[in-house]
């Protein structure tokens, strides 16, 4: 064999047997990555930080946690995005409460969380308004909505919703957890109202 062909031979084994590293370290990253997703979106997770004691305790008995369905929601269906992109960016984003718990703790305890309240809902009520209540959308979704099944108040007023452009969190907040004093989601984000 000339040398040519072996100096080839050599370049070829190295190029796959970087690809196939390449590869390997891809396939590893991704399956750590989706781990760390599935991990991070487990209730138990979410509840593992004691600040999150004061509002997981208000959610315990509400008909997102008990009901006579057995539909159970936990905390990431209504805080976390669902789609692969926004869902990861909804992480990285919440990796600034590493800094909040443990640099400059601003609800460790009940009467900071209640101090913080107010301001906590609100980022929560623009966000579901901003995606259009998509967390909500992900259970209930309004084309399998049975309008015969609900009380003729919940009726007109699904109706007066869809009307003004109203979205699931303009009327259903403080279903899960204890309502802030003040205006809510309506009154404070008129304007990112979306189509029911």
């Amino acid at each position: 064999m000339t040398k040519f062909l072996k100096a080839m031979l050599r370049r070829w084994k190295l190029t796959i047997g970087v690809l196939f590293g390449l590869l390997v370290f891809s396939v590893s990253v991704g399956i750590s990555g989706a781990y760390v997703l599935a991990y991070t979106s487990t209730e138990e997770f979410c509840v593992s930080c004691h600040e999150m004691s004061y509002s997981y305790a208000e959610f315990k008995g509400t008909v997102h946690d008990t009901n006579r369905t057995g539909v159970r929601a936990i905390c990431t269906d209504c805080h976390v995005p669902h789609e692969p992109g926004p869902l990861v960016l909804a992480k990285i984003k919440a990796s600034r409460d590493l800094y909040y718990t443990y640099i400059d703790p601003t609800i460790d305890t009940k009467e900071k969380f209640e101090a913080r309240r107010a301001y906590l809902a609100h980022r929560v009520w623009k966000d579901m308004k901003a995606s259009d209540s998509h967390q909500c959308r992900s259970c209930h979704r309004a084309d399998k909505m049975n309008p015969d099944l609900q009380s003729s108040r919940a009726q007109a007023k699904h109706a007066v919703a869809k009307k003004e452009g109203l979205t699931c969190i303009d009327c259903h907040f403080g279903i899960a957890h204890n309502e802030p004093a003040g205006p809510g989601p309506r009154e404070l984000f008129p304007a990112a109202a979306k189509k029911l």
